[in-house]
């Protein structure tokens, strides 16, 4: 008998059936580990990856606007101290002079931190603040304006003194100039910020 229910236990087909939920179940915890292991490592990785392409737009812009504001002083200046020469050729005199350290000071500032740091930071204001409503919009505009602005004021101040080695009169820079940079700040990031947070609304704010 027990040889019997031996062979009968051993050819039964509920046991290969259970047998074969048991593989299934082990294969299947397996998998689910290792996606879980796949993801987590992924989720570590873009954790960690540098937002290269909003460093390089951020960088290109200060690059701009620098070079722009550059060009702009130089003009005023020889207008209002105009040559002799009149054949000389003035986009030749404005660049001649450029000041490429300034550029490369700002182009940096733009890259290692406006850049990166602004993308974290609207990360940060989508993930608290999701829903495309009007509160929303408007406390996005609020903190970019109290929290964002002296940041970047702070940095780029910093960063400057630094390049020009004043770092021991940063303080005073920071009396002198910081409240006012921003105030003059406030005309053109105001607005700026309230049509790009309502842009990136998922559908249309009404006010």
């Amino acid at each position: 008998m027990d040889a019997l229910g031996g062979s009968w236990w051993s050819s039964h087909p509920f046991k290969h059936i259970q047998q074969r939920g048991i593989r299934r179940r082990k294969t299947n915890r397996n998998t689910n580990q290792n996606a879980s292991s796949s993801s987590s490592s992924a989720q570590s990785n873009v954790g960690f990856r540098f937002p290269l392409k909003q460093a390089v737009t951020a960088g290109s812009l200060a690059l701009t606007g620098d070079t722009i504001a550059q060009l702009r002083n130089r003009r005023t200046s020889l207008s209002l101290n105009p040559s002799d020469d009149a054949d000389k050729d003035i986009i030749q005199d404005l660049l001649s002079s450029h000041d490429w350290i300034r550029a490369l000071r700002m182009t940096s500032y733009g890259f290692l931190f406006y850049g990166p740091g602004s993308y974290v930071w609207y990360q940060t204001l989508d993930r608290y603040f999701p829903q495309p409503t009007v509160k929303n919009l408007l406390t996005k505009v609020l903190l970019n304006q109290i929290i964002l602005g002296p940041a970047v004021i702070a940095v780029v101040f910093a960063w400057n003194n630094l390049w020009q080695g004043k770092v021991s009169e940063l303080p005073k820079k920071y009396q002198r100039d910081a409240l006012p940079t921003l105030l003059v700040g406030f005309r053109f990031w105001v607005p700026y910020s309230l049509l790009n947070f309502w842009y990136s609304c998922l559908f249309p704010c009404a006010l």
